[in-house]
């Protein structure tokens, strides 16, 4: 099962952000947005890591590989 819409949404709504606020700290579409987090398209490698660093947890947190964030 592909926990990243999952995660995503949450460290999103953890730090109080709207979707347009991903849109434009992504440089992306809303659309295209939309379709991350409802799971329909896949994020690639550089864009994980870029949101695993903005949201300070781990790639394998960020995947569902981990239930630990990897914050401090």
């Amino acid at each position: 099962m592909n926990k990243i819409p999952e995660r995503l949404r949450l460290l999103r709504k953890g730090k109080k952000l709207y979707q347009k606020d991903m849109v434009n700290l992504l440089n992306i579409t809303e659309r295209q947005y939309n379709s991350y987090e409802a799971g329909k398209v896949d994020l690639g490698v550089s864009k994980l890591i870029f949101l695993a660093d903005y949201f300070d947890v781990s790639l394998d947190y960020l995947v569902g590989r981990s239930d630990n964030s990897g914050r401090l």
